[in-house]
């Protein structure tokens, strides 16, 4: 049986099928509407850095043919093949898109549905109708992307700028319209391309005869035709570590690869930042502006980690959208927020539409740094939250009191780890915040992570969470205390500041008042430096206790500027 996804919803295609080579079907249509249904192959930065990857009907299939066009059948509007293993090593996403050619918008098309079908067996399905759209012109239906393993995002995030915002969004280019002769569809055999016979392929049942295939439009000058010369390339990208691709979709900028930035805190919801002082010196790979020297070398040994899972990424510079700033992008998996190219609102709401609410199209979206926004109808989990940090909510939403229970109050007034919790449930949207703290979701996807109690703002209900002791000696007591957390879901973390995530080396030490997070394969020590002679003096460094961190490659813990 088919798994149906809902927008926003992931998972891994191990877990929907064993196979790899796999049947891609989409199904869109409208009165009087005409529709471009393409693939964007993209690298690991999200961006189209070979044409040769973007999949439509001038260009049906790629080198090595790992992705193909193979046309209208089965039911399907159009359809692809994708061969898991074929796909190259700079591949790291396949972007399936609806885009409309001619007039419309989005909001007009009726029921339809993105597909994957492995083994004649359809095994996942995402179906979506007009009443999610508005006024865009082109959509994002779904994504396969890499991330330690290859997974399948509904995403259903719409552009208004049609298929010119969507090569944008991907860093492609525009070809200006020249007044050349169209150029003359090519017919194509029924369902597939040539070379491959549909029956032999994975279309569930006996598949209906397909329609005669209907006259495709002219290439309009966004993609060279097949044999010219593509425009000169960006600096490679390939070049460099294959990076695990974060559930980020960053908007169209400009074709250059933006530069190294430090990897941020949080994975699922969009960080646009309001106006701001410029982050401090010293923060992020390079210095914020020219005049402030370069940090000093780090010492030998001292790498840069790669972000852990669950870990995005922050934007790289590119298009500026409402609520952000210059020079940063949405994460993926985020609506964009404003029409892509549309003229800016003269007046009051002119003034006030950088700070516009993001559409919604996951479960949690990030509103700016220290404003998250939970969708309680998607994924019909509630969600736990800090009591009173509740700032705004639409829809019908209940708050009701979250006990711990008479022996989890006595544990957390023990340790120090009691959460005073609120449990929201219902059908709306509410926002959290507290005390102006830096907001980072976190998704969690099985794995685990330690947080302090006092560090935790709201996190789905379906997420195990526990107190946990860490090992010490040298001071009273012998043991500190932080919670734990494990499943599958979101934990929103705050921050005084905007932090740092370090590697765990051997020699690896935090102050336990400023250390936030770490990830729950930490071996974490109390390491004490008392010494009664030395502290029997005036003159102590308030240094004396830390925690030492020790783990394999991969753990990390997050630090931030500001102590407890």
């Amino acid at each position: 049986m088919a798994r149906e996804f809902q927008r926003g919803h992931k998972a891994r295609i191990s877990d929907l099928t064993a196979g790899t080579d796999l049947y891609v079907g989409v199904q869109i249509s409208g009165p009087g509407l005409t529709f471009d249904i393409s693939c964007f192959g993209l690298d690991a930065d999200e961006r189209l850095s070979d044409d040769r990857y973007f999949i439509f009907f001038n260009q049906p299939k790629s080198p090595e043919e790992s992705l193909q066009l193979l046309g209208p059948q089965a039911g399907d509007t159009e359809s692809f093949r994708v061969t898991l293993e074929k796909i190259p090593q700079q591949i790291r996403k396949l972007s399936f898109t609806a885009t409309l050619d001619g007039a419309g918008q989005m909001s007009q098309i009726g029921p339809g549905y993105i597909r994957i079908v492995a083994g004649g067996e359809e095994v996942a399905r995402y179906p979506f109708s007009g009443s999610e759209f508005s006024t865009e012109r082109a959509v994002m239906l779904g994504d396969f992307y890499f991330k330690d393993v290859w997974r399948f995002a509904a995403v259903g995030q719409g552009f208004d700028g049609g298929l010119d915002a969507l090569l944008k969004n991907f860093g492609g280019e525009v070809a200006e319209e020249e007044p050349a002769a169209p150029q003359q569809p090519q017919p194509q055999a029924e369902g597939a391309v040539p070379g491959f016979a549909p029956p032999a392929f994975g279309v569930p049942g006996t598949p209906a005869p397909a329609p005669a295939p209907m006259p495709q439009p002219a290439a309009q000058g966004f993609a060279p035709p097949p044999g010219a010369t593509p425009p000169a390339p960006a600096p490679s990208v390939h070049a460099a570590p294959t990076i695990v691709a974060p559930l980020n979709t960053p908007p169209g900028g400009s074709p250059v690869p933006p530069p190294p930035a430090p990897p941020a805190f949080g994975h699922p919801g969009q960080q646009p930042p309001v106006p701001s002082a410029p982050p401090p010196p010293g923060y992020g790979a390079r210095p914020y502006a020219p005049h402030v020297p370069q940090a000093p070398v780090p010492p030998p040994g001292y790498g840069q980690p790669t972000p852990p899972p669950g870990y995005g990424q922050p934007p790289p510079p590119g298009q500026v959208l409402p609520g952000q700033m210059p020079g940063q992008q949405a994460p993926y998996g985020v609506p964009q927020g404003a029409s892509q190219g549309a003229p800016r609102t003269p007046g009051v709401l002119g003034a006030l539409q950088m700070f516009k609410e993001t559409p919604t199209g996951q479960r949690w979206t990030q509103q700016n740094p220290k404003l998250v926004r939970a969708d309680l109808g998607m994924g019909g989990q509630p969600v736990l939250a800090r009591q009173g940090s509740m700032v705004l909510y639409q829809g019908k939403v209940d708050f009701s009191y979250k006990g711990a229970g008479f022996s989890g109050r006595i544990v957390g007034n023990a340790t120090g780890q009691e959460m005073q919790l609120m449990r929201c449930t219902g059908q709306g949207q509410v926002f959290f915040a507290e005390d102006a703290t830096m907001l980072h979701p976190i998704e969690l996807q099985g794995d685990a992570v330690c947080v302090s109690a006092e560090s935790v703002l709201a996190f789905d209900e379906s997420l195990q969470y526990e107190v946990r002791r860490i090992e010490g000696h040298g001071i009273p007591g012998g043991a500190l205390f932080t919670m734990q957390f494990q499943g599958t879901g979101t934990l929103v973390v705050k921050t005084h500041g905007v932090p740092v995530v370090l590697p765990v080396t051997p020699t690896t030490f935090a102050d336990a008042n400023a250390v936030v997070a770490w990830s729950a394969a930490s071996q974490v020590i109390v390491s004490s430096q008392v010494r009664m002679r030395r502290n029997s003096y005036p003159g102590d460094t308030g240094e004396s206790v830390n925690l030492q961190f020790r783990g394999a490659p991969g753990n990390f813990i997050v630090v931030q500027p500001y102590e407890i």
